[in-house]
């Protein structure tokens, strides 16, 4: 089955641009304008992946991502007119997946669509990792997209959840910044090193909320490593 889009944007020419490219690419869409539209489409239909823009009149698209991680993990791609890196935070803190700005490359965007989408669901060509890893009382399975903390389920993102593996398929090793971002995307898809902070502290602070607060140790200089996680 094709993977099915929503793409949320007040502007019809990007909204056009976006489902042309990612139908070529063999997916499905549905476009809204507004950020409204979208938590209605949303819950009428759960899509595979959001591409949701942040500056929607009205209800802006930081506001949507937040009131749909009260109730579901589908993966987001904010898009936005401005390449304020404050912006780029706060979509991701708020639980966004990756980040593009306008104006932006349909070739790239569909790259980073696919590389969200094959964390998410792995393909036929890729299957299922059936392993579970567990650390201390952290406890991940990938076949199910499944995190834990001691017994108590976590809810991330697709690329949180690709970095957090990362880290405990390699539980003494410290990493470096281009080592955690080449086991969440793509290795022809640059990401800054403010954007690995972010998803880093926004794994640091889901895991606090339920009582770990040593999952990932900052090495300066270095990286990053694996903590105890409670044990």
């Amino acid at each position: 089955m094709p993977h099915h889009i929503l793409i949320a944007d007040d502007d019809p020419h990007i909204r056009e641009i976006i489902c042309f490219a990612l139908e070529k690419a063999g997916m499905k869409t549905d476009a809204v304008a507004d950020g409204a539209a979208a938590l209605q489409a949303i819950e009428r239909r759960a899509p595979d992946l959001v591409v949701l823009d942040i500056g929607m009149p009205e209800m802006d698209g930081l506001e949507v991502c937040r009131r749909l991680r009260h109730t579901c993990d589908v993966p987001v791609l904010f898009l936005s007119a401005r390449d304020d890196e404050i912006d780029r935070i706060l979509g991701l803190e708020m639980g966004g997946d990756d980040y593009v700005t306008k104006p932006f490359s349909p070739r790239e965007l569909v790259a980073r669509v696919n590389v969200i989408l094959r964390r998410a669901r792995p393909t036929k060509a890729e299957p299922a990792d059936d392993r579970q890893f567990l650390h201390g009382r952290l406890a991940l399975l990938p076949a199910s997209h499944a995190a834990s903390f001691d017994g108590r389920p976590l809810l991330l993102t697709s690329i949180e959840f690709a970095i957090l593996k990362g880290f405990l398929a390699r539980p003494a090793h410290v990493l470096g910044r281009d080592m955690v971002m080449a086991n969440a995307y793509a290795g022809n898809i640059h990401v800054a090193d403010r954007t690995v902070d972010s998803h880093i502290r926004n794994i640091r602070a889901k895991l606090a909320a339920v009582g770990c607060t040593d999952v990932i140790e900052t090495v300066h200089g270095v990286g990053f490593r694996l903590g105890r996680c409670g044990a």
